[in-house]
């Protein structure tokens, strides 16, 4: 997923394995010791800039950012997680300035695409992010996020048989995503297609989803069918 920005950040950000807070903390003590005693560095700056995001620091990771940014204005890491950064802050106007930069330095990001459709969504312009969804299909046949991506938004406009499709295919593409599954139930059960969703949870255990994790589920298609003798 990762083919265009970050995946060396990436995998820095899985080695770093600290779990809670405080280890964040000291991790972002180190960094910024590195910093005070260094010459400019991109990745010193974007590993803070990391840290912060894991510390909820999303104004000092914005300030980290921009500091990559002021060196190397097409720094492609820096471009997307700043625009997740605004994202997440609601920011949409500036994450969408954000995504169209890295979209033209890298037209075939995937995950610039995802984030950009759906900060357009954010801001109402479901028909703009359902073009980018359907560009991205062809773009990405492949990759299941992108159908998954496109029929939550299907489902949200009430497409709702394109969301199924879509659904589908993503199952087909991740026949062990559990996250899919669920989705589809769900679905199909907002129709009261309770056959149809419980089919959907038998084959998913077929290929080797385990029961206990659609248990409720399976429970909610029996509540569907003793509400619908």
């Amino acid at each position: 997923m990762w083919r265009v920005i970050g995946l060396s950040f990436v995998v820095w950000l899985l080695s770093l394995c600290p779990v809670g807070a405080q280890n964040w903390r000291d991790s972002l003590t180190a960094i910024n010791a590195e910093i005070a005693r260094s010459p400019y560095s991109t990745d010193l700056h974007l590993r803070k800039a990391a840290v912060n995001i894991e510390l909820g620091q999303w104004d000092y990771a914005i300030n980290e950012y921009g500091i990559v940014l002021d060196h190397e204005p097409d720094n492609p890491a820096a471009l997307y997680y700043r625009a997740f950064v605004h994202t997440q802050q609601r920011h949409y106007e500036p994450a969408l300035a954000d995504y169209e930069h890295l979209l033209r330095i890298a037209p075939k990001n995937m995950p610039g695409r995802l984030g950009h459709a759906y900060v357009q969504q954010r801001m109402g312009r479901k028909t703009e992010a359902l073009d980018e969804l359907n560009m991205m299909v062809e773009m990405f046949p492949g990759e299941a996020v992108v159908y998954a991506t496109r029929a939550a938004l299907e489902r949200e406009i009430n497409q709702l048989e394109a969301s199924l499709y879509d659904w589908e295919r993503a199952m087909e593409l991740e026949p062990l995503n559990a996250d899919y599954v669920v989705s589809c139930v769900d679905l199909l059960l907002s129709q009261q297609r309770m056959a149809e969703a419980r089919y959907e949870l038998e084959e998913a255990v077929k290929r080797g989803i385990p029961r206990g994790s659609l248990r409720q589920w399976f429970a909610k298609c029996r509540k569907v069918d003793i509400s619908n003798p």
